[in-house]
């Protein structure tokens, strides 16, 4: 299955005192003064972000270290509900269970209330109730309601039967999160870890009904706003990478990014799950997500790496569950060394970034203006956008050209000087630098 594109629009136009061009380099030599935002920071080729799903233990004790080593930023979505400290568990929200047990004797299972028994299935105060909700869900997402609705109505029989024992389930990624705090959270926010949402229990947000969805989604950004602050709640993964059309539209606006689906008209989106190749788009941007398994072999993997350097709008999101022996289809962690290894090695071409940092560049990018103006020696450059700087606040890299005899230059962005290595290309001399839309005016001399 090919996961729809979406038409693209304009791309945002920059201007110049001496005429208006797009972002798009052109092959002609540039005038000096004229500017551009690169595509990636630092005018890297691609981008490519490493990212983990659940909060096994593991990914902390074993591929955080690694990372450290080798200096890679990394993001990890988290399930917020067993996090020690956290004030928002697991739970159902809605009217007594007991009323919806005994309603279900007499009113079978259909759409009217299939999300409401669905999202009570797991605190109904048993245990063993586990696999009806999987099972439900699996059916339910693969268009086969009525065999869903049927799979539910036997889990309430069994209950009203007390074919079950009392207690309650707890799922394979929230056991095995058992031991992460929140203070072992913001000791890696600390080092440039990006921590994310993966809800509250890591539900079958498909099945939920809006009260639950609204639960998992809200509590699990209000406990990391709480713990670490907003900067945090930017970014969230729906459990199983669904892009289930109902969640992703009460997920939008409560997280700026999330990894299942990010509907720019700019982008093609390639999930995990699909075979579609990614230089066959000629959107400004492809986001290629690649989940590497148990026996994925390295070469393929490597591949991936390559492909997206082979051109120069790919952005690279790398999906790892489990770790060694803990978590779903675990890497071992010499070939996740290994790979890291391969990555690192290749910096001078890739940005590597967390999903966020990157998926604000790239909105950024698309939406902001550049107005530069050559005077003698000396341009200057605005930078503005529309989105807003308390969320977007990702440093863009400005290519500005500049004149030819020029040997030395600085920048001067509100009052800070910095030095200027001038760099050459096949249109002209230039110089990179970083600046935030907004944060004020920028001043290029001849030093």
């Amino acid at each position: 299955m090919i996961k729809k594109t979406f038409v693209r629009k304009e791309l945002p136009v920059v201007l110049f005192s001496l005429f208006i061009t797009t972002i798009s380099p052109a092959s002609f030599a540039q005038q000096p003064g004229q500017t551009e935002i690169t595509k990636w920071q630092n005018d890297k080729q691609s981008a490519v972000s490493i990212t983990y799903d659940d909060g096994s233990r593991k990914q902390f004790t074993v591929a955080l270290p690694i990372m450290e080593q080798m200096k890679i930023p990394a993001t990890f979505f988290v399930i917020t509900g067993p996090i020690k400290g956290s004030v928002y568990p697991p739970k159902f929200v809605g009217r007594p269970v007991k009323q919806i047990i005994s309603e279900t004797a007499s009113v079978p299972t259909d759409a009217n209330n299939f999300f409401e028994r669905a999202s009570a299935s797991l605190y109904l105060g048993y245990a063993g109730t586990l696999p009806y909700y999987n099972r439900a869900d699996e059916f339910y997402e693969s268009g086969r309601k009525e065999k869903a609705y049927k799979v539910m109505d036997s889990l309430y029989v069994a209950v009203r039967k007390k074919e079950l024992k009392p207690g309650k389930d707890l799922s394979m990624e929230m056991a095995q999160e058992q031991g992460l705090t929140w203070n072992d959270l913001k000791d890696y926010a600390h080092k440039g870890y990006e921590i994310a949402s993966h809800t509250v229990t890591h539900a079958h947000l498909a099945i939920l009904d809006t009260a639950n969805m609204g639960y998992e989604l809200r509590k699990s950004k209000d406990e990391i706003r709480n713990h670490l602050g907003p900067k945090y709640t930017f970014s969230a993964e729906v459990p199983f990478g669904i892009e289930d059309p109902r969640v992703m539209k009460y997920g939008f606006p409560i997280y700026d990014a999330l990894r299942n689906s990010m509907p720019e008209p700019w982008m093609t989106e390639i999930n995990r799950g699909y075979k579609e190749q990614p230089g066959n788009s000629d959107k400004e941007y492809v986001q290629w997500q690649r989940g590497p398994l148990s026996k994925t072999p390295m070469s393929l993997m490597e591949s991936w790496v390559d492909t997206s350097l082979a051109h120069d709008n790919i952005w690279l999101v790398l999906v790892f569950h489990g770790i060694d022996d803990i978590g779903w289809e675990p890497t071992p962690h010499q070939k996740l060394h290994d790979y890291f290894t391969y990555i690192k090695n290749r910096e001078n071409k890739i940005w590597i970034a967390p999903f966020g940092n990157v998926a604000r560049y790239v909105r950024e990018r698309m939406d902001a203006k550049v107005h530069s103006k050559l005077s003698g020696d000396k341009i200057d450059v605005s930078l503005s956008s529309s989105l807003d700087m308390n969320k977007y606040d990702e440093p863009l890299t400005l290519k500005t050209y500049v004149p030819s005899h020029w040997t030395k230059a600085e920048v001067k962005i509100s009052g800070k000087k910095k030095e200027l290595k001038i760099h050459k290309d096949g249109r002209g001399n230039f110089v990179l630098y970083q600046a935030v839309p907004g944060s004020g005016s920028i001043e290029i001399k001849k030093d």
